[in-house]
């Protein structure tokens, strides 16, 4: 477990739940990512309220997901990439993960790209030239500070971005009670079913299961204490549901933002800079302006979390734990995040680059779920902390479903 190791007995009250809560924070992270930005706002402005429902269903299948990534970091020690290392074929696990590897990337390189995007907004700063800032002070934090600092800087932006959106819809009419009902009453207007797969393919993230299993080690505290890990799966289990639901309405707020003002006036947008454009004529250039911010912080919160998980996978390959002392996990933050940027340099425009990353998240998911699945179900892993008969219904039914949307999604994009 390395960095993350501990052997003390904690004291388990309240205020130590709260001092629990963070893990899930850096999981929200990615999925309030400038690609989720852009599927959010393009559901808005074409649809107003009615696609609330797929921001609740993706929700609820991610905290399901997630909290089994967890249950396996908590019960083994190892993260996801370290169990598949040791408990799957050499030639199969590494096919596994090289193409988890591959899919950090494609995250890494359209989380830059939504920082660069946020730059040009606020100073008309070059895309490229906006990436490589980007990419420095994403790099600067995860080699410089220790997890703990980070996971403080994440909680700092995401209240921040938060509390941007809270602002943007108060100056708004919002119709509560159309809001109440389509969050949970499933709507399938015509010509809908691209934007609904793809607030789906934006919420639920492969390298976010990798991530949640390393971090979740932070909070570790002594495997051999069965009363210790009953705990803890309770303390994640909140923790993880706690920042789901923080995320769910962020996510939320952008499709209220989005409908209050664009659906109203008729125009759908499908890009990150026109919707920001549109914003200063209708609700002034505080709005516009802290779109723009929001979605700086969103862009280089989601390259740290992407980098962090790319050197976490990395290093599984070799056996070993996150660790930014570690050789294994620096190459793995390197490569995922300069490939990331190199990308930007052959991709024609912002948006080609964000549609090119979501089409191969989509073809890497399923393979990263059912790998989950697979070793939280075996004996051999989990020992009696295997997933149970209803868990494994439950998983492979949300895999089944998430896999089929996002290959449709993938299907949809050529």
């Amino acid at each position: 477990m390395g960095i993350f190791l501990g052997t003390h007995r904690p004291r388990l009250t309240a205020i130590d739940f709260l001092k629990y809560i963070g893990p899930g924070m850096l999981v929200t992270v990615g999925f309030i990512d400038p690609g989720n930005w852009a599927s959010n706002i393009a559901a808005g402005s074409s649809y107003g309220y009615v696609l609330l429902w797929m921001v609740t269903l993706s929700t609820v299948m991610l905290v399901v997901l997630q909290h089994n990534a967890a249950h396996l970091g908590i019960v083994t020690g190892k993260c996801l990439s370290e169990a598949a290392t040791e408990n799957i074929r050499p030639w199969l696990k590494n096919i596994i993960l090289a193409t988890a590897v591959a899919a950090a990337v494609s995250t890494a390189m359209a989380e830059i790209l939504g920082g660069a995007i946020a730059l040009n907004m606020l100073f008309r700063l070059p895309v490229k030239i906006g990436a490589l800032f980007v990419l420095a002070v994403a790099l600067f934090l995860q080699f410089t500070n220790s997890y703990k600092k980070i996971e403080k800087i994440i909680i700092g932006f995401v209240s921040l971005i938060g509390l941007s959106f809270v602002f943007e819809i108060c100056i708004v009419h919002i119709h509560w009670s159309e809001v109440l009902v389509n969050c949970v009453k499933p709507s399938f207007p015509e010509g809908s079913m691209p934007i609904i797969m793809s607030v789906l393919g934006a919420v639920v993230m492969p390298h976010n299961l990798f991530l949640h299993s390393e971090i979740i080690q932070s909070r570790q505290w002594n495997l051999q204490d069965e009363e210790i890990i009953q705990k803890q799966l309770k303390y994640e289990f909140g923790d993880t549901l706690f920042s789901m639901i923080i995320g769910w309405a962020i996510n939320s707020a952008m499709i209220l933002m989005a409908a209050a003002t664009f659906f109203e006036q008729k125009t759908a947008v499908t890009d990150l800079t026109q919707a920001q454009e549109m914003l200063r004529p209708l609700l002034g250039n505080a709005a516009s302006v802290l779109f723009a911010v929001a979605l700086l912080l969103a862009g280089i919160s989601s390259s740290i979390t992407a980098g962090m998980a790319g050197g976490s996978i990395f290093a599984g390959i070799f056996s070993e734990p996150y660790d930014i002392e570690d050789s294994h996990t620096k190459a793995g933050v390197l490569i995922t995040m300069v490939t990331a940027y190199v990308i930007i340099f052959f991709i024609a425009s912002p948006l080609q680059g964000l549609i090119y990353s979501q089409m191969f998240l989509s073809v890497q998911l399923p393979i990263t779920i059912f790998t989950q699945i697979y070793l939280t179900s075996s004996k051999k892993v989990m020992g009696k902390y295997a997933n149970s008969r209803l868990d494994k219904v439950l998983l492979w039914s949300i895999a089944l479903v998430v896999s089929a949307l996002n290959i449709a999604l993938l299907v949809s994009s050529f």
